[in-house]
């Protein structure tokens, strides 16, 4: 019998344990602790399980916390708490540099800060605001930070780009990171969240529902072509259905799953489909030839209600053999399913419906 803890934020002022017995097909709400409002997305520390991080996606002003916890999921906290530096922080990441970013999406600017040698405390003094220039006529929305190389790269969905930051050597600001270059995305796409696999970008663009594929350009600013785009949207929509992408997943090779396959989210926001939001799994094929791109494998029906939210387990305990996911709307709570097929497929192993909806999960 194997068990997994697992912590959900979602818009409300707990965060949740989930206890998932792989064994017995069960999947319970095991605790709720106090949190701050909104914790809408939440991060592990990168080699400290036992501390991890959460926005407070609020309006006019978000913010940064840091809390701790058991294996089994005993939250505490949050033992820091700072400003956003902006509204609605709708996502956070711990970098390997020691400091953690937010990215503010409804202020179009964000703020990386560092922490001390505990993890748990901010440095507000030494974060300044990096703000992405808006497109024309329009706002910028940063909805994400993703680390590479050096680098943290910034999809943002109001300007169609993806930002790259990169931390000053120089004398005066030195630590400081500055928008250092940009990689073009389709216009109007709507660039939500990306992965990097090999030395290829995968983007899920929130507004025209796709998946693109494009190698990595040269920094600060150098470009390239995407060289698949594939709609993601399910098929036998509803009439009335608007589809907009959410969630992106390459999880690591492994004997077990050879194959990187690629997850991705739909959240209907229009006359919902009985069969609930679908998870599509897509295979990137023939990398590096004439005929490489992104090939449909299979749609799951979930049940869910605009999944923003969905996770792969650890490797290190078994658990990248399920995932968890949840809608942000709703009452169809969270589920678990089994990559079965070597991960072309899933096969649903467990639901709760204690609490309708979440949005992040961190698997302890």
């Amino acid at each position: 019998m194997v068990k997994f803890s697992i912590l959900a934020g979602g818009y409300n002022t707990f965060i949740a344990t989930y206890l998932f017995d792989s064994s017995a097909g069960t999947l319970d709400v095991s605790a709720k602790f106090p949190a701050g409002t909104n914790t809408s997305w939440i991060t592990p520390h990168p080699t400290n399980s036992s501390i991890f991080y959460a926005t407070n996606e609020l309006s006019p002003m978000g913010a940064l916390q840091s809390y701790t916890t058991t294996s089994d999921g005993v939250v505490s906290g949050p033992h820091d708490t700072v400003p956003s530096g902006g509204s609605d922080p709708a996502f956070t990441v711990a970098l390997s540099t020691g400091q953690v970013a937010i990215m503010n999406y409804d202020s179009g600017n964000g703020r990386i800060f560092p922490t001390d040698s505990t993890s748990l405390k901010f440095d507000n003094d030494s974060a300044p605001i990096i703000t992405f220039p808006p497109p024309v006529g329009g706002v910028s929305h940063p909805h994400m930070a993703y680390e590479y190389e050096g680098e943290v790269i910034v999809p943002d969905l109001g300007g169609d780009k993806l930002w790259r930051i990169t931390r000053d050597d120089g004398p005066a600001h030195p630590g400081d990171w500055n928008i250092t270059g940009l990689i073009p995305q389709p216009l109007g796409s709507g660039p939500r969240h990306m992965k990097i696999f090999g030395d290829r970008i995968f983007v899920i663009h929130e507004l025209a529902s796709t998946l693109t594929v494009q190698p990595i350009p040269a920094p600060p600013n150098g470009t390239s072509d995407i060289i698949d785009s594939k709609l993601i949207t399910p098929s036998g929509l509803p009439a009335g259905a608007a589809m907009a992408a959410a969630e992106i997943l390459i999880p690591n090779p492994t004997l077990k799953f050879p194959t990187p396959y690629i997850y991705v989210s739909n959240r209907n926001t229009g006359v919902q489909d009985p069969r609930g939001d679908a998870i599509a799994i897509f295979e990137h094929v023939n990398p590096g030839k004439p005929d490489e791109g992104l090939k449909l494998i299979t749609e799951v029906f979930t049940g869910l209600d605009q999944i923003r939210g969905m996770e792969i387990g650890l490797e290190r305990n078994g658990g990248d053999e399920f995932l968890i996911a949840a809608g942000v709307a709703g009452s169809a709570g969270a589920v678990v399913y089994q990559r079965v097929d070597g991960g072309r497929n899933l096969t649903e192993v467990a639901r709760n419906l204690d609490i309708p909806t979440r949005t992040t999960f961190i698997w302890l």
